[in-house]
């Protein structure tokens, strides 16, 4: 008798804990649910603005009266729109292949090799890292105007910028590299591999994660810039990236015409990121996690 008494005790007990973790569990995706859809909110409104085609400026309700193509026909016949998206697109692969190489090839090294300097190295580059990027405009755009950089040659100028310095970005991947075993590289070194084809052939086939991670990161940067562009740039329509080129039309001599416009042309530039993040998303988080470890 006190055993079935203690049996059902046991199995309330059971039944009440699972019963408190649904419920927990449902509270916590409610509460999810709610900020995803305040998060996608501003862009549920930029999609809608980009097919209202009553008017052309920015309206107080949401829900457009007309829906139409107009603003991306528009888009596409009367502007530059191409031409920056060419360029922006152009400068994020060239910054996305160069500065995966010269990060994980820094990181590598870091991880791999001991030499004399390399904690000092290490901290310089960390000490360096601290200090904001626009400190050094001014002398950029010196250097970059004599080297003819500038302008309709702006787009070659921001590559180098965004790839000279990408070697001290070496953190997470230096950590990612730390979880490798290194009796993988003294094998083959054995075999009589070389360094780099250790690396080649041995690290980076185990390393897609965080590649594919650098590989974003570097596409990213490019990609929505708009300080450092709009300063090489200026008025000069042939260099322009999207985010110069799209950012005219909020002026206060353009807003009323092209306010609509500018929303398709934000919708165009989402999209590709948006596809590349999903397709990604699963190397993407074991890249971060898989870097995040003591080096």
């Amino acid at each position: 008798m006190m055993k079935k008494n203690t049996d059902n005790r046991i199995r309330k007990t059971g039944m009440g804990a699972k019963a408190s973790r649904r419920l927990g569990n449902t509270v916590v995706y409610v509460i999810l649910v709610l900020i995803t859809l305040v998060w996608l909110f501003p862009f549920f409104g930029i999609v809608l603005e980009s097919f209202r085609v009553e008017s052309r400026m920015q309206q107080s309700y949401l829900w457009p009266k007309e829906f139409g193509f107009d603003n991306y026909i528009r888009l596409f016949n009367e502007t530059d729109f191409m031409q920056w998206f060419k360029n922006t697109a152009i400068m994020g692969v060239a910054t996305a292949v160069l500065q995966t190489f010269f990060v994980l090839s820094m990181s590598y090294v870091l991880s791999r090799l001991r030499f004399k300097g390399r904690k000092g190295l290490m901290n310089l580059m960390l000490i360096l890292g601290m200090f904001p990027g626009f400190l050094t405009m001014i002398l950029i755009y010196k250097v970059f105007t004599d080297l003819g950089l500038t302008m309709d040659m702006a787009p070659v100028g921001l590559i180098i910028v965004y790839c000279a310095s990408s070697g001290m970005s070496y953190y997470v991947s230096k950590g990612f590299f730390d979880t490798i075993p290194k009796s993988l590289d003294e094998a083959a070194r054995v075999d009589g591999a070389t360094r780099w084809q250790v690396f080649y052939k041995v690290i980076m086939p185990l390393s897609k994660p965080i590649v594919i991670y650098t590989i974003l990161m570097g596409f990213m940067a490019p990609w929505g810039d708009f300080m450092l562009a709009s300063y090489l740039i200026h008025e000069n329509s042939a260099g322009m990236n999207v985010a110069v080129g799209v950012f005219e039309w909020l002026s206060k001599t353009m807003v009323n015409s092209n306010y609509t416009m500018f929303c398709a042309a934000g919708v165009i530039v989402a999209l590709p990121v948006t596809l590349v993040f999903l397709m990604l998303q699963k190397y993407y988080v074991e890249g971060v996690t898989g870097g995040a470890v003591k080096g």
